[in-house]
């Protein structure tokens, strides 16, 4: 299991996700209770069924587009991106563009190959979740993910004026 990061102290994962396992479609896959998130294909399948949840998010994968539920962001409690490998970075551009384009406010989580040496460039473009990568040390990425740098030059959804523009 994953350890959770959120908002740079440790935190207890109360959200289960759904994954889509083979042989399984998302019209057909079980639903469990709880506060749960599910892929894209699920929402755009049973988006009616799954509407009616007070505790929903929604996992985005490097190749889903965030234009097709951009109408929808609103509706979700967490918003789970995945990066499935250490040097696939399409999660960035996702997660910029749901906070600056879109406007989204909830908890953004990146999930998959998530390392402590991508948590200062992750908050950076607006996560404010992380779920380590399974036997990663949590106490070493709170301590060193965060402070990579004391300070960044150019504009971010963390920081949008850019150093030149804070320190006048």
């Amino acid at each position: 299991m994953a350890q959770l990061i959120q908002n740079q102290s440790a935190a207890v994962d109360t959200w289960q996700t759904l994954e889509l396992a083979e042989g399984d479609t998302p019209e057909s896959i079980a639903l469990p209770a709880g506060n749960l998130i599910v892929p894209l294909a699920v929402w755009q399948a049973r988006q009616g069924e799954l509407a009616g949840r007070e505790q929903l998010g929604l996992l985005l994968q490097p190749a889903d587009r965030v234009e097709d539920v951009a109408a929808d962001l609103k509706r979700f409690a967490i918003i789970a991106v995945n990066f499935p490998k250490f040097v696939d970075g399409r999660g960035y551009s996702t997660a910029s563009l749901i906070r600056q384009r879109y406007g989204y406010t909830g908890e953004l989580r990146a999930v998959g190959d998530v390392l402590h040496d991508q948590l200062f460039f992750m908050r950076r473009v607006g996560f404010n979740s992380f779920a380590l990568k399974d036997g990663k040390n949590i106490s070493y990425a709170l301590e060193a993910g965060f402070t990579t740098f004391s300070d960044a030059y150019q504009g971010a959804t963390s920081e949008p004026q850019p150093f030149f523009r804070r320190r006048a």
